[in-house]
């Protein structure tokens, strides 16, 4: 679904898309599919929803 999120948003440029793809998995997703995204360490993420991931879990 992260992936989804990002691809949807990919349109605003890579950084953007990022930033927005984090704020709609804080806002939106229930903390059970936080939990399991921050916790998976997969290669099924594409570059965008990485870089969503990596600022959930270190905030700037």
């Amino acid at each position: 679904m992260a992936n989804q999120i990002a691809r949807n948003l990919a349109t605003q440029g890579p950084d953007e898309a990022a930033h927005a793809t984090a704020d709609h998995i804080l806002r939106y997703w229930d903390p059970r599919m936080k939990a399991m995204i921050l916790a998976y360490d997969g290669d099924a993420l594409d570059a965008i929803a990485r870089a969503a991931i990596e600022q959930i879990r270190q905030p700037a």
